[in-house]
């Protein structure tokens, strides 16, 4: 079955957000799609699928997907990942050379973003690769956040790292 480069974009977009990773495979595979083709929203299966599955995320990463790739917002695959808490598929995207100092249009980091979502574990792995001095458009730093949020633990680990 041969597919436009569109359906193939929306059909390998659709399996990636549904976390199946064995359609995703087979429509790489047989279609022979590029992993950054777009959907019919302009958006690509890294920026649609399921945050929760490391696997898609290494399999579109290994066939050349871009892992910075953003969206009209500024929103890039690590934001996701870090407002979601999925630490394992963010380890995922860093491998594979995802910048963690990307802001998005408010200026946000995902350390900024993992802190307001309270992922303690997120902000731990991203604190070390960090630029903690790096403000959002609100002028605040990671630990700015961290303090408006209410996050003793948070502060803690963000002074340790300022500090080591």
């Amino acid at each position: 079955m041969v597919l436009s480069q569109m359906d193939a974009g929306k059909a390998l977009t659709a399996a990636a957000a549904k976390g199946n990773t064995s359609e995703v495979q087979r429509i790489l595979d047989e279609c022979r799609l590029h992993p950054d083709t777009l959907n019919e929203f302009g958006r690509t299966a890294l920026q649609v699928m399921m945050m929760g599955n490391s696997k898609i995320a290494c399999l579109l990463l290994e066939k050349g997907a871009d892992p910075n790739v953003q969206d009209k917002h500024g929103i890039a695959p690590v934001h996701d990942a870090a407002r979601t808490g999925f630490l394992d598929t963010l380890q995922v995207l860093v491998e594979y050379g995802a910048s963690v100092n990307i802001p998005d249009q408010n200026g946000a980091l995902p350390i900024h973003i993992a802190i307001r979502e309270g992922h303690l574990d997120v902000v731990e792995f991203l604190a070390p690769r960090s630029d903690l001095k790096h403000a959002n458009i609100s002028g605040q730093t990671a630990i700015d956040v961290a303090r408006a949020s209410c996050m003793p633990a948070m502060i803690d680990l963000l002074f340790a790292h300022i500090h080591s």
